[in-house]
């Protein structure tokens, strides 16, 4: 007999933003250690992630098709994978800008925005683990403001590293490059963001 918990929406929600993990360790691992000549190989690893998180996507849509009794509305099951599959695309698109923008040197910023990334989706995680106790817990809350704190924090990174890229940068394909990068970066933090607003509109639903 199946375990009660194996293989339902919670767990896939859970195993969704492992996938996000798993992309933001290894984004975070190469600006940490960038090396121009591993990135098209990284990103064949980084696709390898995104499109198995895609598989899972799937088979949780097609166990929505077939089932009608669900733990929370099924529109919020459907928008929930959504937003937590945003995450793992936004984090594939940073390492395609650095590739295809022919980056050889990083900016000190874009150091400090990958650890912020992979600390938003870090705390998506737990957040994604306390999920199936959102009735009752008693933590879920703070959880959510912790991943607001984070992206504010995103936000603030992004302004004061666009200032420096305009004000300090005198080569135009340089500013051109790191302001597609820097979009790309804070997108990653947004859709993090995204995903505990959908958490936090289901706590609201049925409180």
């Amino acid at each position: 007999m199946a375990r009660k918990n194996e293989n339902n929406y919670f767990t896939m929600f859970a195993e969704a933003v492992s996938y996000s993990c798993k992309a933001a360790d290894m984004l975070k691992e190469d600006f940490t250690d960038f090396d121009p000549a591993r990135l098209a190989v990284r990103i064949e690893e980084m696709h390898h992630i995104e499109h198995t998180a895609d598989i899972a996507k799937h088979e949780l849509m097609e166990k929505l098709m077939k089932e009608f009794i669900t733990p929370i509305d099924r529109e919020d099951i459907l928008e929930l994978s959504n937003a937590l599959d945003d995450v793992t695309d936004s984090l594939e698109d940073v390492l395609l800008q650095l590739y295809m923008f022919g980056i050889i040197s990083l900016r000190e910023d874009s150091l400090t925005f990958a650890a912020i990334i992979n600390d938003c989706c870090h705390a998506l995680k737990k957040l994604m683990l306390e999920f199936e106790n959102f009735r009752k817990s008693k933590v879920i809350k703070d959880m959510i403001i912790e991943i607001n704190h984070l992206e504010e924090n995103g936000d603030r990174l992004y302004t004061e590293a666009m200032h420096r890229l305009y004000t300090k940068t005198p080569d135009t394909l340089e500013v051109l490059s790191w302001t597609t990068i820097y979009n790309c970066m804070e997108k990653c933090c947004d859709k993090c963001e995204d995903a505990a607003d959908v958490v936090e509109a289901v706590i609201l639903k049925y409180s």
